[in-house]
């Protein structure tokens, strides 16, 4: 990697570690800059790591107050000074605002600023006890929400005053046929016209009327759902609504809320209120129904809470990944060890071999998270998904009982998406099991592919761009779920299964490997009919493998190797691993002893060093080192975080090896960085 010509970017007298740290605070804060909410950063003394302009701008503070280091009492003080908190003793108003801030709880609130404009604050701890905290202005929004209540309100008073004078008009008419039936034309007319869901049940639980929008919303006709009971129209969400009913036949007028599935496999959600129909003695007759459709207000919460559950499970899983995967390391390296140690050993043989597989599981389970929190790295190439399909049910088919067939119908043309293969088998294979699981008396397990073209609205479900996506879809004919299930079925740790049968992961990691590779996952499922799950992938109109780049017949020679790595248990293990390759090793414990160690060592023909060291010098600065002044010497750096092996692998001058690895995957990265390196200097001397 070069370095910048001196005035551009950065001042050229830096050093190069300092002029990336300075390049990387200048792109923080031009970030931060454009972001619409202001946002300030306090460590764990409560003193400002950043802040941006939008911030200063919307609480009016001056420039001077941005600079880091700024004690967050002197914010809290300026605004009590120039009586920002109302009446009342400054001194008082920063102690208790600061007695709040050393909890370093999480919080949210209004605030309405003394110019009239309205805030909404919220507050989250972070690790090391800092604290993140978002400003943004709702005064517009407030005043929207406040202006659609009222309009609301209208239209529902304007609703009851016209039920009303249709149900006075409806009883004027009564004594006759034909004006009963000019006075139901009328009230269909209009009730049509509204933008809204309207019914009317007797006291008997019958429905005597329904516009169109509330009879097509369960699936019928407004001539069709008169006279039929209500339990019989609405299906599976009379449990929930009967004692609503009951309450509104009783007098009272009842306003609720609640999710269905719609004949089409599709979750709806409504806000119903029922007004009570009194006679002349004052006696219930019947109930007048006005519902809104609030599909699209509760997908919207939904995306907000779920993607607020991955920021959450991503920080943690992000942070326990590079200690998990070093402890992993030094399990399965010594495993290894044992295992070449006692060749012959066949009492320990089994011993080894049942704990090698429990750690391969520990590394397998940190990696299904990350997959769920969307942090974990893929490998993504070009696949064609139907002969990826038909491998895959080979291997489905062995794991079936004889009481379920399996049926594939594959697209009859070429499909290619760009997706890591290993993880979509595993999502396909996950998805499979799952429908055995639903059929215990057996029944039909069908996979099939096709093209789908998503509109605006379809693709807006799903939170993708429309355009041509390739489905894959995996349906039984089992036991279905009801819209409760369906509600948690993305959740981590939700199941269904009876304990110790499965961990609640399985869909979970399903939807973060496909919303990690740009899809989307639509489930449709009815009770005792079954279930389709459809990953969705955005379609490659054309695809090339990827080079693998690797050269096997590379010799590792008896080279000279500098492992650098901090942890002692670790370093073991890895050392062990190299010397059975036949190489030799010399160590360093952080990366400023290793860059004195390749400048005074010129025997030194290849280095192996971990990512994340104390000190000044991590694994990517020595590896800038090495290639600026011994540009001979491969590199090949080792890390457990998830994170930084995912960028590390969009950099072409680096190799990667993610913790924990095995022996082979070891020799395969140190056998490419040779030949790479060597390809290099051929390259140059041509």
């Amino acid at each position: 990697m070069h370095s910048p010509p001196p005035g551009i970017g950065i001042n050229a007298s830096l050093d190069p570690a300092d002029a990336d740290d300075h390049r990387y605070r200048e792109m923080m804060a031009a970030g931060l800059d454009l972001l619409d909410e202001g946002v300030t950063v306090f460590d764990h003394d409560l003193r400002l790591v950043a802040c941006n302009s939008t911030f200063l701008r919307l609480l009016d503070f001056p420039a001077s107050m941005a600079e880091p280091g700024t004690p967050f009492e002197a914010f809290m003080r300026y605004n009590a000074e120039r009586n920002e908190y109302g009446p009342g003793d400054p001194d008082q108003q920063v102690a208790e605002r600061m007695a709040a801030a050393w909890t370093f709880k999480a919080h949210q609130t209004r605030r309405r600023r003394p110019d009239g404009r309205l805030l909404q604050i919220r507050g989250y701890p972070l690790p090391h006890r800092g604290f993140i905290t978002l400003y943004a202005d709702i005064t517009e929004q407030d005043r929207q929400a406040r202006q659609i209540e009222s309009h609301q309100a209208e239209l529902e008073e304007h609703i009851r005053v016209r039920t009303a004078d249709l149900t006075a008009a409806m009883e004027e008419n009564r004594r006759t046929t034909e004006a009963l039936q000019r006075s139901e034309a009328r009230l269909q007319q209009i009730t049509d016209a509204i933008p809204a869901h309207i019914a009317y049940f007797d006291r008997d639980w019958v429905y005597r009327y329904a516009n169109r929008s509330y009879a097509e919303w369960f699936g019928l006709t407004s001539q069709t759902m008169a006279g039929v009971k209500i339990q019989d129209a609405i299906g599976e969400l009379y449990e929930s609504v009967k004692d609503h009913v009951v309450l509104a036949l009783g007098g009272q007028e009842v306003t609720y809320e609640y999710a269905m599935l719609n004949r089409q496999g599709r979750m709806v959600s409504a806000r119903s209120t029922l007004v009570p129909d009194l006679g002349p003695d004052g006696q219930v007759r019947g109930c007048f129904v006005h519902a809104v459709d609030i599909t699209e207000q509760r997908r919207t919460q939904s995306a907000l809470a779920q993607a607020q559950k991955m920021e959450a499970i991503g920080q943690l899983t992000g942070g326990l990944a590079h200690d998990f995967n070093n402890m992993l390391t030094v399990v399965m390296g010594n495993l290894n060890g044992l295992r070449e140690q006692f060749p012959d050993n066949e009492a320990a043989a089994p011993l080894i071999e049942s704990a090698a597989e429990a750690a391969a599981g520990g590394a397998d389970l940190v990696r299904r998270l990350l997959a769920f929190a969307r942090q974990q790295p893929i490998a993504p190439c070009p696949v064609e998904v139907n002969e990826l399909v038909l491998r895959l049910t080979r291997m489905v088919r062995r794991s079936l009982p004889k009481t379920i067939a399996l049926v594939t119908a594959l697209a009859h043309t070429e499909m290619v998406a760009r997706v890591d293969p290993n993880q979509l088998e595993s999502a396909l294979l996950n998805l499979a099991l799952n429908a055995r699981d639903a059929m215990p008396r057996g029944g039909e397990l069908r996979i099939e592919t096709d093209l789908e073209t998503l509109d605006s609205r379809s693709a807006a479900d799903l939170e993708l761009t429309p355009g041509n996506y390739i489905r894959i879809a995996v349906s039984d004919n089992g036991t279905g779920m009801d819209s409760a299930t369906m509600a948690h079925i993305f959740e981590p740790f939700f199941t269904t299964k009876a304990f110790g049968k499965g961990s609640g992961l399985g869909l979970s990691m399903v939807y973060g490997f496909i919303k990690q590779s740009g899809g989307g996952v639509r489930i449709r499922s009815r009770q005792a009919v079954g279930t389709t799950v459809a990953l969705l992938l955005p379609c490659l109109r054309e695809g090339s493998p990827d080079e693998d780049g690797t050269v096997s017949d590379t010799l590792l020679g008896n080279r000279l190797v500098l492992l650098v790595e901090d942890v002692e248990e670790v370093r073991k293990v890895v050392r062990r691993q190299l010397s059975s390759l036949g190489l030799n090793v010399i160590e360093a414990e952080s990366g400023n002893e290793a860059a004195d160690m390749v400048e005074h060592i010129g025997e030194i023909a290849l280095v192996l060093s971990d990512v994340v060291m104390p000190g000044g010098m991590d694994g990517r600065a020595l590896s800038r080192f090495i290639r600026r002044f011994r540009p001979d010497v491969p590199v090949v750096l080792m890390s457990g975080f998830a994170d930084k092996v995912a960028t590390y692998r969009d950099d072409d001058t680096v190799l990667i090896l993610e913790k924990p690895f095995t022996d082979e995957a070891l020799e395969k990265t140190l056998r490419t960085a040779i030949a790479k390196t060597e390809r290099m200097k051929h390259e140059q001397t041509r």
